[in-house]
């Protein structure tokens, strides 16, 4: 029986090799905000009578302004959008 050592690149955690730290956690974080926020967006434009328009409207907002601080990799940004994200209801 042979045993394989243990390699913290093949952690399922870091499948790809990536560092592990907190960015790449905040990173992780706020994108499952967004997709949960996205659908709250989804609920908020099924509203009859468009009642939900102003709350989606605003919800994009902060999701496309969440996107951007990803794409800048704007650490300061991605922690405050997260923030934001993580109190919509």
């Amino acid at each position: 029986m042979t045993s394989t050592p243990n390699n913290p690149l093949n952690s399922p955690n870091n499948s790809a090799g990536k560092p592990v730290g907190p960015q790449t956690d905040l990173v992780q974080l706020l994108l499952r905000e967004i997709i949960r926020v996205k659908e709250l967006i989804a609920f908020n434009n099924a509203v009859p009578n468009g009642a939900g328009k102003l709350g989606a409207s605003i919800l994009t907002e902060l999701v496309i302004e969440a996107y951007n601080s990803l794409i800048n990799y704007d650490e300061v940004l991605m922690k405050k959008y997260y923030d934001l994200l993580q109190n919509c209801d």
